[in-house]
């Protein structure tokens, strides 16, 4: 069959384009990117039904192009971090191109070895390489070409969850006439704190497909800064006179407990990265020896199922990259003109190293992170942590410590800014490498070239890196960061929180000044092992119950506005779940097992693509408000009401989106015909 085709490649750089603008506005929004795989895979089954010829091989290329949207978009998390701390007045085409694609294409490489021993030979489940798998299957064309059963979940579904949130995000970011979060903040005697919760339905998308373990989890995060964290800190230390509830425990929140969360965050990670050691060391022997039996002709004939790129080809391509790594990462250091010489090239020199040593390191342990939980769950931002924290430390042994070269403010700024741009790229080597083994693991089993997979994710990569600068940049002018407004007047409460990023920039400030508050990092260390030890205890008891850490952390790090709809989201998962199982049930049908798997396999593949239409919808609305923001220079171009209308606001949007997500379980769990 047809595989590598003109058609399908450039299918899958559109749909790569539209994901990746998609996930931009979501990542610097709310701190979460959801993957394009599945949506991907639904959305090139319909189009190609409509040519001759298309194959369940040519679907699998283009949702292999397409999920680089997913995941090489997590980048925000870092590079929105050099605008943050000045060091740029914008996103300049070349560099953040560079870097992503330089990353994005390492990642490919350092997993190609691995695929063998974490894919054919492990027994890593992939969750979302097997469920994309699956409706490759089911949806695309066989050899009758049989047409799809009316009534299967299809891009329709994707189409009818993009225009309800696309709908409610224009009535609110646009119009203005639904408020876009409900707050409450007050005070107990000496104590203030709050709770919020966001008018998103994308976040709802989100939680519907994370889950309800991760959803809880989340939740408890919550309810551990809002509740426990935020009420010590603002009695132990009470407000000065004046300053009000909310203005008082979101600082507290967020100069203090996120810095908690940060260290659930990297205690979480490096737990991850513990368990995973011996897998990862096993199987990289494992993959060289694979490797030398067929370069020494000892391991037969090779079929199409089992050719990976070439060997040499890899090494080579590895190796042929630090050059240009190399020249991008000069530019970077030089441009300013603070550091010349030797130590402009040490600099250079020891950044390249670290990019590709942490880069193979985090690219073993993303590999297996994504066969055991899926790419969309993989720490990313925890292994992003790591790699900030480790290249501050390195830069500061470098250059004399905060004591040292680094009591030059200028000096400080501009490692800080190499802190941030290093681990750019070791973001985006871990995200890619995430995702390449997950879609591999799709191609084993639809039959799929492994090498021609591999080069299809490069292309995905490629176009990706030329899409984030420009969407970044139209972003960024219409809305701006959190401390960071690109023109003066701007409202501060419309920036986007860019949550990630400003953790990043807050870890390399704080490390290279000297200034970090290691206290309440040390707090949330302890609060992430008490969380890993329960979690091992519910797992030891073999029940369904857990407890992930990082998700507690996440919880604990993200807005309260943004965790909340989350939780909805995996909530209403959850009770459609329940209502099929007790359908099921009255059906005769078992409740568990293969049985209901089969029972329940429709309705839940129309919940995971209805969840996606709504990520999908509100995020392209997003992208386009930016548009039309920039072009009239007016944050609120599209305002039909007054701020005088904001109690009004509140309770139409409270109660639609109750609405919006009663009708999304319903169209899951309510459909008289299953799947219909």
């Amino acid at each position: 069959m047809r595989e590598f085709t003109l058609r399908g490649v450039i299918l899958g750089v559109l749909i790569t384009v539209v994901f990746t603008a998609a996930n931009i506005y979501l990542g610097l929004k709310v701190g979460l990117t959801f993957a394009s795989s599945i949506p991907a895979a639904v959305i090139s089954m319909a189009v190609l039904r409509l040519v001759k010829g298309s194959n369940i091989l040519e679907n699998n290329i283009v949702q292999t192009i397409a999920s680089a949207a997913g995941t090489l978009s997590s980048i925000i998390f870092v590079l929105p971090g050099l605008v943050m701390v000045g060091y740029w007045a914008g996103f300049p085409f070349w560099q953040t191109s560079g870097i992503c694609a330089l990353g994005g294409i390492l990642g490919v490489m350092f997993t190609v070895p691995l695929r063998r021993a974490m894919v054919v030979e492990s027994d890593l489940p992939y969750p979302e390489g097997v469920a994309a798998a699956e409706i490759l299957k089911v949806g695309s064309p066989g050899e009758d070409d049989a047409p799809p059963q009316p009534g299967q979940p299809g891009l329709r579904d994707v189409v009818i969850g993009s225009v309800i949130s696309a709908g409610f995000s224009v009535i609110s970011s646009g119009f203005a006439i639904f408020a876009t979060e409900i707050s409450v903040f007050f005070r107990v005697g000496g104590i203030a704190t709050g709770i919020g919760a966001g008018m998103s339905l994308a976040l709802v998308g989100a939680g519907y497909l994370v889950g309800i373990i991760v959803g809880l989890a989340m939740l408890v995060g919550v309810l551990l800064a809002w509740g426990v964290a935020v009420p010590i800190l603002s009695y132990l230390h009470p407000a000065e006179a004046g300053i009000d509830a909310a203005t008082y425990a979101t600082g507290l929140w967020r100069h203090n407990v996120r810095l908690i969360g940060a260290g659930a965050i990297g205690v979480a990670a490096i737990w991850t990265l513990i368990q995973l050691f011996m897998p990862m060391v096993e199987g990289v022997k494992a993959s060289l020896a694979a490797l030398a039996a067929v370069r020494s002709g000892k391991g037969g004939v090779v079929p199409n199922t089992e050719r990976d790129l070439p060997f040499d080809y890899v090494v080579g391509t590895s190796l042929a990259l630090m050059l240009p790594l190399a020249g991008v990462l000069y530019y970077f250091i030089g441009q300013s003109g603070v550091f010349s010489g030797g130590m402009l090239w040490a600099l250079v020199i020891t950044s390249t190293i670290f990019c590709y040593i942490i880069g193979f390191v985090v690219a073993t342990a993303c590999g297996y992170m994504a066969g055991l939980i899926g790419s969309s769950n993989s720490p990313i931002s925890g292994i992003g942590i790591l790699a900030v924290v480790s290249a501050g430390v390195l830069l500061s042994m470098l250059l004399g410590g905060p004591q040292g070269q680094l009591a030059n403010p200028d000096i400080q700024k501009q490692a800080i800014a190499i802190a941030l741009f290093v681990t750019a790229v070791v973001l985006a080597i871990a995200t890619i490498s995430n995702d390449n083994l997950q879609d591999l693991k799709t191609g084993q089993l639809v039959g799929a070239t492994p090498a021609k997979q591999q080069l299809a994710l490069i292309v995905g990569v490629i176009a990706g890196a030329i899409v984030i600068p420009p969407i970044l940049e139209l972003v960024y002018q219409a809305y701006g960061f959190a401390g960071a407004l690109p023109h003066a007047g701007m409202d501060p409460n419309k920036a986007l929180g860019a949550p990630q990023a400003t953790l990043m920039s807050t870890l390399a400030t704080g490390i290279l000044s000297g200034k970090l508050d290691w206290t309440m990092i040390g707090i949330g260390v302890a609060v992430g092992m008490a969380l890993i030890v329960v979690d091992e205890i519910l797992k030891k008891l073999g029940g369904v119950a857990r407890l992930p850490p990082l998700a507690v952390g996440l919880g604990i790090y993200l807005p309260a506005a943004v965790t909340t709809p989350v939780s909805a989201g995996a909530f209403v998962a959850w009770l459609a779940d329940r209502y099929l199982k007790a359908r099921a049930a009255k059906a005769g049908v078992a409740t568990s097992g293969p049985a209901f798997e089969a029972y329940a396999e429709l309705p839940r593949r129309r919940g995971t693509l209805l969840a996606s239409g709504l990520i999908v919808g509100e995020s392209l609305v997003g992208v386009l408000l930016a548009g039309l923001i920039v072009a009239a220079d007016n944050q609120a171009p599209l305002a039909l009401v007054s701020d005088g209308f904001a109690p009004i606001a509140e309770w139409l949007a409270a109660i639609f989106f109750l609405i919006a997500c009663f009708d999304l379980y319903r169209r899951v769990a309510g459909s008289k015909k299953w799947g219909s």
